[in-house]
C-alpha cells in the first residue's frame, strides 16, 4: 500500500501561509484518515519521498518530525526503521465522571484490570488532606493496570476511606470501581476536581506498564465526592501518551469567565 502512496504524490506550491512541511503533513494524516495508509504500514524512504515531493529531504524530515511529535508516526533508526504510522490514540473524555471501563466501552474496546495492590494502608498527609480525614486513618488502598484490548494504557492508584467503605476489598476488583461503589455503597462518586500533569514514567511506572523509563505519561489527579460533596476517593492515574488522548468539552457561557489557578506541588 505504501508503495502506491506514490503514484498519489500531491503537488507542493510553495505560498505563504502554508509552507512545504505542513502541507506535506496534511496530506499524510489525509492519507491515514482516507485508509490509504494503516497502522503499523512503513512510509517510502525519506530519498523516494523527498525526490517524489519535490522537495529537500530537510523540508520532508521537518514535516515527518512534526507528525512524529503528534503521535501520528514513529521513526526508528537503523537498516531496518524509518517512518511508520502509528496506533490510533483512544480518546477519553474527562467531561463528565465516566471510568475507564466505561471510556473503552465507547471506543469499542475490551476494558482489562490487573489487580498489582489491594490493601488498607494509613492515608498520609496528601490522601487524609484530599479525603478530609486525619492522617494515619485507614484507607483501603487499590493499584490496578487497565488495559484496552489487552494492552497495558493506564496505572491506576485509588484511596477509598473505609469508614464509608468497610468491605471494600472483599468484593471482584477487576471491573468498573464506580459501578461497584453505586452498586453496593451510599455514597458514591458524583463529582470530581481532576488535575492534569505531563511526567515521565518511573522505573516501576514502566514495568507495570509495559514500557521503557522516561516514556511521556500524563498524571491524572483526581478526587471524586458523592452527591453531597463529601469526599470519597483520591486517585491518580499514569495514561500512556502515546496511546491515550485525554479529552476535555467546555461551552462559552457569558455570565462565567474561566479561572486559572496556581496550585502548589503536593
Amino acid at each position: 500500500m505504501t508503495r502506491n502512496l506514490l503514484d498519489r504524490i500531491p503537488a507542493v506550491v510553495r505560498r505563504q501561509g502554508s509552507p512545504a512541511h505542513a502541507q506535506i503533513e496534511q496530506w499524510l494524516v489525509d492519507s491515514i484518515a482516507n485508509g490509504e495508509l494503516s497502522a503499523g504500514d512503513r512510509l517510502p524512504s525519506e530519498r523516494e519521498l523527498s525526490a517524489a515531493l519535490g522537495v529537500s529531504r530537510m523540508t520532508l524530515r521537518h514535516a515527518l518530525g512534526g507528525l512524529e511529535r503528534r503521535g501520528v508516526l514513529i521513526r526508528l533508526p537503523g537498516r531496518a526503521g524509518g517512518a511508520f504510522v502509528a496506533e490510533p490514540k483512544i480518546d477519553c473524555d474527562l467531561t463528565g465522571l465516566a471510568g475507564f471501563t466505561e471510556q473503552m466501552r465507547r471506543a469499542h474496546l475490551q476494558a482489562g484490570a490487573n489487580v498489582l495492590r489491594a490493601q488498607t494502608v494509613e492515608a498520609t498527609p496528601t490522601v487524609a488532606a484530599s479525603l478530609r480525614i486525619p492522617a494515619g486513618s485507614p484507607v483501603h488502598e487499590i493499584v490496578r493496570v487497565r488495559s484496552a484490548d489487552r494492552v497495558a494504557l493506564a496505572l491506576e492508584r485509588s484511596f477509598f476511606p473505609t469508614e464509608h467503605f468497610p468491605d471494600l476489598l472483599e468484593h471482584r476488583l477487576t471491573g468498573s470501581l464506580y459501578r461497584l461503589l453505586e452498586k453496593h455503597y451510599v455514597h458514591q462518586p458524583h463529582t470530581a476536581t481532576e488535575f492534569l500533569e505531563p511526567v515521565t514514567a518511573t522505573a516501576e511506572d514502566a514495568a507495570a506498564l509495559e514500557i521503557e523509563p522516561g516514556t511521556p505519561l500524563m498524571r491524572v489527579e483526581r478526587t471524586a465526592h458523592s452527591v453531597a460533596g463529601m469526599p470519597v476517593e483520591f486517585a491518580h492515574d499514569l495514561y500512556r501518551a502515546d496511546r491515550v488522548r485525554l479529552m476535555i468539552r467546555t461551552e462559552v457561557n457569558a455570565d462565567t469567565t474561566p479561572s486559572l489557578q496556581a496550585v502548589p506541588p503536593a
